[in-house]
């Protein structure tokens, strides 16, 4: 199981981070999203087939891209 926290400039309200939540749960492989508004932040819990670049590309594809 692997874990990462990704910062998201563009989450500005809870609504923001339950499309988010919704999304990176629909990924096979994700186990866990935590977001945090105020910080901007989500962590992803997952596991094969799930990897960092899959996820990164469903932010981007959704308009969360994650800050490099």
């Amino acid at each position: 199981m692997e874990k990462d926290t990704f910062s998201i400039p563009n989450i500005s309200c809870h609504h923001c981070t339950m499309t988010i939540e919704k999304e990176l749960k629909d990924l096979e492989g994700v186990s866990l999203v935590e977001s945090d508004v105020e910080a901007k932040q989500v962590t992803v819990h997952w596991k094969n087939p799930a990897d960092r670049k899959k996820i990164l590309d469903l932010l981007k594809e959704i308009n969360y891209p994650a800050a490099q």
